[in-house]
């Protein structure tokens, strides 16, 4: 029977559960929301997994540690090989996850060059999105298509989730158009994660990874604004926990 490893990115919106076998290629794919018990979480997505290694990675890494006595893995490195494993040569990843967003740089051997993290404020995240979306009556997948669809965007001056929420809401009393507040808001965050990319980056294409990677919004004014191509993985919320499997795999055969 062939070994399996596995890498679970435990965030905190979502778990995200990836199997490899003992030559990368992937077996399973599971996930959950990540709800109140995170470890109960990922104990239900590893029920009848039998893996030679697990690797956790995301918010939840360290509980899990402790809880399984598993391995782990920072999020940088793990969205890093995540990404390599979609794109070979990936010099740039952006990931924007449900509480933080990060930029990583790879350099020509493969490993993390440098990197810059936002994770002391919602401004751009996952969550900042997702009240956005709700505040102006939209549900989360249909938001970018919506933006996109904007005649032209209404400036918004504030990033601070509670006053960008109340600012939105008094646009919306005053009638101004749904579609544009929403171009608004996302031209808004890619501002702030372009100023991120120009302080780390490389040349070249950015692997863009995440759930808020799915927006189409977000990647059509990343491209216009940045002047680069952005490459968007078949399942971009699930780079975290591949690459954890891959690091697990990779830490079995040369350890």
């Amino acid at each position: 029977m062939n070994e399996e490893f596995a890498g679970i990115d435990i965030g905190s919106r979502t778990t995200k559960l990836v199997v490899v076998d003992a030559a990368g290629a992937v077996q399973r794919r599971r996930q959950a929301d990540t709800g109140f018990e995170p470890m109960a979480t990922a104990e239900k997505l590893l029920a009848g997994t039998s893996c030679a290694r697990v690797m956790a990675t995301g918010y939840g890494r360290n509980l899990f540690e402790i809880a399984f006595a598993g391995r782990t893995v920072t999020e940088i490195k793990a969205h890093a090989r995540g990404a390599l494993a979609f794109f070979p040569g990936t010099r740039t990843v952006l990931d924007i996850g449900g509480q933080d967003s990060k930029v990583i740089a790879i350099g020509d051997n493969g490993r993390v060059h440098r990197f810059e993290m936002n994770d002391r404020c919602a401004a751009g995240t996952g969550k900042f999105m997702e009240v956005m979306a709700r505040t102006l009556g939209y549900a989360i997948e249909e938001f970018g298509d919506e933006a996109l669809h904007a005649d032209s965007d209404i400036a918004i001056s504030s990033m601070c989730t509670v006053f960008a929420e109340s600012e939105v809401t008094s646009l919306i009393a005053k009638g101004r158009e749904r579609r544009e507040i929403a171009l608004g808001l996302h031209s808004s965050v890619v501002r702030r994660v372009a100023a991120m990319v120009g302080r780390v980056a490389t040349a070249g294409d950015i692997v863009f990874t995440g759930g808020v990677a799915k927006n189409p919004c977000m990647r059509a004014l990343l491209a216009q604004l940045l002047g680069r191509r952005i490459l968007l993985p078949a399942e971009p919320q699930l780079a975290g926990a591949l690459g954890a499997a891959l690091l697990a795999l990779e830490s079995e055969k040369y350890q």
